[in-house]
C-alpha cells in the first residue's frame, strides 16, 4: 500500500472556516481533525467536518446526470443533458419572455469557490431578472442596512469579539452556529476569553440557548419585539446624554432625527410588549455605555422576523452612538484579501426596489427577489409568470417558508433543472439533475466568509482528490450551460485564475499576495486583527454614514401599530421559533451517518406550565398547526424556553416519497417550513419571517 499523507484545507460546511488536517491513503480518508497550525482556528473544529468524508463516499450521491421519465429516472450523458436543457429553456423564453425562467441558489453556493466566481456570468447568460436565493430567508436585513447606511450591501460590520469587553447578543446562538454573519471558529473559546479578561456577555433570546448558558446574563424576550428593545436602549443613550461618536463625529448624518423619534420608545413604554422590565433595559444600556469597548450582535432571531430590517438598522445605530463602531472591541469592517467591493464605486446607484415582484410588489435587491414570493410567481398566471426553473445547490422545499406550497408550484412548472448531488425533496421535481463534485474534490477559498471574519486571514485549499473523468465540477456545469444558452465558447478561465488576479489586485497585493503565496502556506496566513478603516471602506456618495435613512422612518408606523395594538390570534396562541443544532447545517448535512446518529433531534420544546395546561408529557407526540399547515412532532418539556413560545429546529422533513437520501430517511424529522407562512415577511426587506409564527398545539 502507498504511504499515509496529510492534506490541509478549510472546512466549507459552515461559515467558521475551521482549518482541517486530513490523513489519507490513496483515495481513502483515514481521519479528519482540526489543524493545530491554522492561525485562525488553531486546531478547533466542530463535528460537522466529518461530513466531508461522508459526502465523498455517500452511496446515495449522484455523479452523472439523470433524467426523469414516466417510468422513473434514467442515466443520460452530459452532452445530451446540456443539449436538452438549452433547447427547453430557450424555447420557453422565446414563447413567454426572458423572465419566464427563474433561478434559485442555495446556501452551499457561498461555500463553493467556483460557483462564487462563475454564478454572475451564468446568471447574465440566462437573461432573466428572476433570481431567488437562501439569502432572503435569513440575512437580507443585514445587506439592506449596510446598503443604506454605508453604501454597499456587502459592507457588513462584524463584532470584534477578540477584543470586546461587553458583548450583547440578540437572537443569535453563535456557540452552536460557530458564528453567522460573524465568521469566528471556536466561538465558545472566544466568549470565555471575554469573561476571563473581566468582560461581560448578555444574551437576549426567547430561549435559553447554549450561548445563553455560558453568558453572564440571559434575558427572555417576546419573539419579534427586538426592535422595540433596541429603540428603548437608543432612547436611554440619548436621555442620559451618553452619545459618543468618537472619530465618526464629522461623518455621521441623521443624529437629530434619530433622537427625535427615539423619545417615543422609553423603556417604560415598551417593557410590557418586550417582556423585559424597564429597569433591566436601563441597566443593560448603562452597562453597555460604561464598558471600555462594547458591541451589539443581532442575528437569526432578529433578522428572520417581520421587523428584521428595523432590527439590523437599529443594531448598527446602537453600536455607532455608543462609540463602538470602527473601533477595537466594537463593530468593525474586515479587510479581506479577495475584496468583493474592490470595484464598487462610491455613490453607486442602489438596486433596491429597482424591480418589484408581480404579485405582492416586494422589493428586488442585491440581484434577487424574496424567495417567499417564488411559489406565487410560479402559480399566478399572466405576463411575467415563471414557467421554468433551475435550482443550484438548494432545497427550498425544506428551507423556505410554506415549503409544501413551493413543492406544489414546482410540480406545475413546464420544465425544471437542478444542479445537485442528491435526489431530494426539491430536485425530485426536476426534469434533469446535474450533479457536481463536492467537498474534498473541489479546491476552496472562502470569498464570502472572509468578508464577515472577526480577523483578517487568508487561505487556499487545493482539491484533495482529483475528480473522475466522467464527473463535472459545479462551475464547469454552469459555464457549459452559459455557453449553450448564448451559443458561445465555454469560459476558458478557472477559479484559480480569477482568484490569483483578485489577490494580486486586492489590498495586500502590493505585499506579494498571490495564489502561489497561499499554496506555499497551506495552513493559511494571518493578516492581523480588524483595524479602523471606515474612511476607506465606506461607499456612500459623500463618504458619510446615514444614521436615519428614510426607508426605515417610513417603516415605523408598522412597528408602532404593534406597540399600540398588540394583536393575538386566539386560535394560534403560541409563538414558534427555530433553533440551531451543532450537528446539522440547514438541510444538506442530514445524509451523513455520523451527524444524524443518536436520538431524534427534531423535537418541539415546550415550557412546563404550557405543557401542564395542554395536558402533554415528555416524549409525547403532538400536532402543531399554523394557518398554512400541520405536523406531528415529539415534545421535550424544558424551562429553557419562554412560556408561550415553542421551538423546533429547521432543515428536517426527509420523509417524502420519491427521494433517495437513505441515511436522512432513517431520522427524517418534520419540516418547520410546513408551518411557516410565505405571506409573513419583513415588508421592508422582503426577508422571510420564519420566527414568531403563530401556532396551536394539541395532543396527537
Amino acid at each position: 500500500m502507498s504511504e499515509i499523507k496529510t492534506h490541509y484545507r478549510n472546512c466549507n460546511i459552515c461559515e467558521a472556516m475551521c482549518g482541517l488536517e486530513i490523513k489519507y491513503q490513496d483515495k481513502e480518508i483515514l481521519s479528519i481533525k482540526g489543524d493545530q497550525n491554522d492561525p485562525f482556528s488553531k486546531g478547533y473544529n466542530c463535528p460537522k467536518a466529518t461530513a466531508l468524508q461522508d459526502f465523498y463516499t455517500d452511496k446515495d450521491r449522484l455523479k452523472t446526470p439523470i433524467r426523469r421519465t414516466a417510468t422513473g429516472w434514467e442515466d443520460i450523458s452530459w452532452d445530451e443533458a446540456f443539449t436538452e436543457i438549452a433547447e427547453k429553456f430557450k424555447g420557453i423564453q422565446n414563447e413567454f419572455g426572458r423572465n419566464a425562467l427563474a433561478v434559485y441558489l442555495g446556501n452551499p453556493n457561498a461555500h463553493n469557490l467556483g460557483n462564487a466566481i462563475f454564478l454572475k456570468p451564468f446568471m447574465k447568460s440566462l437573461g432573466t431578472i428572476n433570481r431567488f436565493s437562501s439569502a432572503s430567508t435569513d440575512q437580507m436585513p443585514h445587506h439592506v442596512a449596510s446598503n443604506f447606511m454605508f453604501g454597499a450591501g456587502m459592507l457588513i460590520p462584524v463584532p470584534d469579539i477578540d477584543r470586546t469587553d461587553f458583548m450583547l447578543i440578540i437572537g443569535g446562538n453563535p456557540v452552536v452556529s460557530n458564528g453567522s454573519m460573524m465568521t469566528a471558529p471556536n466561538v465558545i473559546g472566544r466568549m470565555k476569553a471575554i469573561q476571563k479578561r473581566g468582560g461581560k456577555i448578555v444574551v437576549i433570546d426567547p430561549r435559553r440557548t447554549r450561548t445563553a448558558k455560558i453568558a453572564d446574563q440571559h434575558l427572555f424576550i417576546r419573539p419579534e419585539k427586538d426592535a422595540l428593545l433596541l429603540f428603548a436602549m437608543i432612547h436611554c443613550v440619548f436621555a442620559s446624554h451618553s452619545v459618543n461618536l468618537r472619530h465618526l463625529e464629522n461623518m455621521v448624518d441623521g443624529l437629530e432625527g434619530l433622537e427625535r423619534i427615539a423619545k417615543d420608545y422609553s423603556p417604560e413604554s415598551v417593557a410590557e410588549h418586550v417582556g423585559i422590565e424597564a429597569i433591566a433595559i436601563r441597566t443593560l444600556t448603562a452597562d453597555m455605555v460604561a464598558a471600555d469597548s462594547a458591541v451589539c450582535y443581532s442575528r437569526m432571531g432578529a433578522s428572520t422576523q417581520t421587523f428584521g430590517g428595523l432590527c439590523q438598522w437599529l443594531t448598527n445605530v446602537l453600536n455607532i452612538i455608543t462609540g463602538n463602531f470602527d473601533r477595537a472591541g466594537g463593530a468593525m469592517f474586515p479587510q479581506p484579501a479577495f475584496d468583493l467591493l474592490r470595484n464598487h464605486k462610491r455613490g453607486h446607484k442602489t438596486s433596491f426596489g429597482q424591480h418589484k415582484t408581480r404579485v405582492r410588489k416586494l422589493p428586488f435587491f442585491n440581484g434577487e427577489f424574496p424567495v417567499a414570493t417564488l411559489a406565487e410567481e410560479i402559480q399566478t398566471p399572466g405576463e411575467g409568470q415563471i414557467r421554468s426553473l433551475i435550482t443550484v445547490a438548494g432545497n427550498p422545499v425544506l428551507s423556505s417558508p410554506s415549503g409544501h406550497k413551493l413543492a406544489e408550484a414546482f410540480e406545475g412548472l413546464d420544465y425544471m433543472v437542478s444542479v445537485d448531488i442528491y435526489l431530494n425533496e426539491t430536485t425530485k421535481y426536476a426534469n434533469i439533475i446535474l450533479p457536481g463534485t463536492t467537498g474534498v474534490e473541489n479546491s476552496h477559498f472562502d470569498i464570502f466568509f472572509n468578508s464577515f471574519s472577526v480577523r483578517n486571514t487568508v487561505k487556499y485549499s487545493a482539491a484533495l482528490f482529483e475528480k473522475e473523468d466522467y464527473q463535472r465540477c459545479d462551475y464547469q456545469i454552469l459555464n457549459e450551460l452559459a455557453a449553450r444558452m448564448t451559443d458561445s465558447k465555454v469560459n476558458p478561465y478557472t477559479p484559480e485564475m480569477i482568484l490569483d488576479m483578485e489577490l494580486k489586485s486586492g489590498p495586500y497585493g502590493e505585499e506579494g499576495m498571490s495564489l502561489q503565496k497561499l499554496i506555499d502556506n497551506p495552513h493559511g496566513i494571518d493578516i492581523g486583527p480588524l483595524m479602523p478603516c471606515i474612511e476607506e471602506r465606506i461607499k456612500t456618495a459623500e463618504g458619510r454614514v446615514d444614521l436615519f435613512p428614510q426607508l426605515y422612518v417610513d417603516d415605523l408606523p408598522r412597528l408602532n401599530a404593534v406597540k399600540s395594538h398588540p394583536a393575538r390570534d386566539e386560535n394560534y396562541p403560541f409563538d414558534l421559533i427555530g433553533r440551531r443544532l451543532v450537528k446539522s447545517h440547514n438541510t444538506w448535512t442530514q445524509n451523513s451517518e455520523r451527524l444524524v446518529k443518536g436520538k431524534n433531534p427534531c423535537t418541539l420544546e415546550v415550557h412546563p406550565e404550557d405543557a401542564q395546561v395542554l395536558g402533554i408529557s415528555k416524549g409525547q407526540l403532538v400536532k402543531i398547526s399554523s394557518i398554512v399547515g400541520e405536523v406531528e412532532i415529539e415534545v421535550v418539556i424544558t424551562d429553557d424556553i419562554q412560556k408561550g413560545v415553542v421551538s423546533m429546529p429547521q432543515g428536517w422533513g426527509h420523509n417524502q416519497k420519491g427521494t433517495k437520501m437513505s441515511v436522512a430517511a432513517k431520522q427524517p424529522g418534520v419540516s418547520i417550513n410546513d408551518l411557516t407562512d410565505a405571506n409573513r415577511v419583513d415588508t421592508l426587506t422582503g426577508n422571510a419571517a420564519l420566527n414568531g409564527t403563530p401556532v396551536a398545539i394539541r395532543v396527537a
